[in-house]
């Protein structure tokens, strides 16, 4: 969520226990209803479990529209949710195939909800104007209001109402669902799962809004979070259930009145939202999990707030997804989830957590490298893929020529193929020439991290950037010609140290290497979104 991420869910010592029998609840769930058929999401793609991302903007620098837009393309990302319905980005995904969720802000509720003229008006420029070029699939009206601003719960199902009936005289309401995204915390006593229900002093809007998504086949949107959980409940939540990661059937959760055994939070957080509408008597509305994920750092009191943590949840909660496994109470569904975030929003406020949930950097920089491999390609930033290092566009040759000679020299990159005569000389321009520098560099180093650097002026990209007779040194093409072996001073490139460079570059003099990998060691593994459309 954007406002604050509250709503943490508390889970009963009980959770650690499989030793205890089970109740009488356990003949009632043991029958518990289905829900409907996974006949249907078979027979359409377009209904099949999927995981996206959410975008928020309080980053600095971040991408314009149309880069913002080919960057979810070579990234393999097809569902995005904006927290607003921003003109700009949705033209920008006209003609696309990503599907997004746009928002009504919580400080418009006001008004949609006192005026069906406001919520007709507001349909018409966010939606109709761009459906069906730009594919939207869903309104997420407000975010956690019942949890985050109370004083406007009242207006909740009025602007619903009221934009829902928008999109029935836009004929639009069988395409776009109306829905509204919670906080964990409007579900009580969540373990074991069997005995979850919403909190009571909310039902008289959640149950008319239950009904609502059971009219209309919209799902019933949750923000869900184990990190939070883990944080809450130290001690009695391990950090391998939070993560996804394999346990052994010790370790594992069990619900002591159904018997059914949790492997990871986010399936018990799952199913504790099914209890709960089933307990006020609503078994058809499907879950959509609209946030979920990890943050890679914190400050002192988040120490689980970490790059290897987020990595490893965001990279199992994708898996898992993907798998179609659904829940243990409910195997024949599975809820689609979006990532929380796209990039780390720098611009929010302490504490050091809230502006590290993104996947990514602002200038596109994985925070991380995911290890989601064979998982149809969803993301392009995967250690598991074939990667690229080459020179970022808008760097000037100046720059670029210096961040080159030191590859060639100091780096000891093999830049014999780009010396005159040489199958990669051509395209003759100092950016091509570092293109393949600096890739020679980032394979001879095992594409570790901070070795696609050069002080900021390259860039990770998927794409292969081999051309014509010129291959790459991290492609798996194979050269028309063999390469002849060249002597041990131009394999490391000093034969192509260009006249600007210092002759001790050839000679492992220090002042270069300073100079140009002083900041080798940061993080930015950027992916050249220009290179890539």
């Amino acid at each position: 969520m954007k406002l604050q991420r509250s709503g943490l869910v508390f889970f009963s010592s009980t959770m650690a226990s499989s030793k205890l029998t089970a109740s009488l609840l356990f003949t009632l769930f043991i029958f518990f209803p289905t829900l409907p058929p996974s006949s249907e999401t078979a027979a359409d793609p377009d209904k099949e479990p999927y995981v996206g991302v959410n975008i928020g903007t309080d980053v600095s620098g971040l991408l314009r529209p149309e880069a913002l837009v080919s960057f979810l393309q070579v990234q393999k990302i097809n569902h995005v949710r904006l927290y607003d319905a921003d003109p700009n980005i949705l033209k920008a995904l006209s003609g696309t195939k990503i599907r997004v969720i746009v928002g009504v802000p919580n400080n418009q509720l006001l008004a949609i909800g006192s005026s069906n003229a406001t919520a007709a008006s507001w349909i018409g420029r966010n939606v109709v104007a761009y459906y069906p070029q730009t594919l939207i699939i869903g309104v997420a009206v407000g975010d956690e209001v019942l949890t985050t601003l109370p004083s406007s719960a009242p207006l909740l199902m009025p602007a619903i109402e009221s934009l829902y009936n928008a999109l029935v005289a836009a004929n639009l309401h069988s395409q776009i669902k109306v829905s509204t995204p919670h906080a964990a915390s409007v579900i009580l006593d969540t373990f074991p799962p069997s005995q979850a229900f919403f909190n009571q002093s909310l039902t008289s809007i959640m149950l008319p809004l239950l009904q609502f998504l059971s009219k209309t086949a919209s799902p019933l949107m949750m923000n869900l979070y184990p990190y939070y959980v883990f944080m809450q409940n130290k001690g009695v939540v391990p950090l391998d259930n939070s993560l996804f990661k394999p346990l052994t059937p010790s370790k594992e959760m069990v619900d002591p009145n159904t018997l059914l055994h949790y492997t990871n939070v986010l399936d018990a957080m799952i199913d504790a939202a099914y209890v709960s509408m089933k307990n006020l008597n609503v078994t058809d509305v499907v879950l959509l999990v609209t946030e979920s994920g990890w943050p890679s750092k914190g400050d002192s009191k988040e120490p689980h707030a970490s790059k290897d943590n987020a990595d490893t949840y965001n990279s199992n909660l994708i898996k898992h997804i993907l798998d179609r496994s659904g829940t243990p109470l409910h195997p024949e569904v599975t809820s689609s989830v979006y990532l929380y975030e796209l990039f780390n929003e720098d611009l929010r406020p302490p504490p050091i957590s809230e502006a590290n949930w993104g996947l990514f950097y602002a200038n596109t920089t994985p925070v991380y490298l995911l290890h989601v491999s064979g998982s149809g390609g969803f993301l392009a930033n995967d250690t598991t893929n074939q990667t690229y290092c080459v020179a970022m566009d808008g760097v000037d040759s100046k720059t670029l020529q210096t961040a080159l000679d030191w590859a060639c020299g100091p780096g000891q990159a093999n830049c014999s193929e780009i010396q005159p005569g040489e199958d990669c000389y051509q395209p003759n321009s100092v950016k091509s020439h570092a293109s393949y520098a600096f890739d020679s560099y980032y394979q001879k180093e095992g594409k570790a991290l901070g070795t696609c650097d050069f002080k900021g002026v390259a860039m990770i990209t998927t794409t292969d950037p081999s051309h014509g007779s010129c291959i790459f040194p991290g492609s798996k093409r194979v050269s028309n010609k063999t390469r002849q072996v060249v002597s041990s001073n131009e394999s490391n490139g000093c034969a192509y140290i260009s006249k600007i460079a210092l002759s001790r570059s050839c000679r492992g003099g220090d002042s270069m290497l300073h100079i140009i990998s002083s900041n080798i060691l940061s993080i930015s593994l950027a992916v050249a979104v220009s290179l890539l459309t």
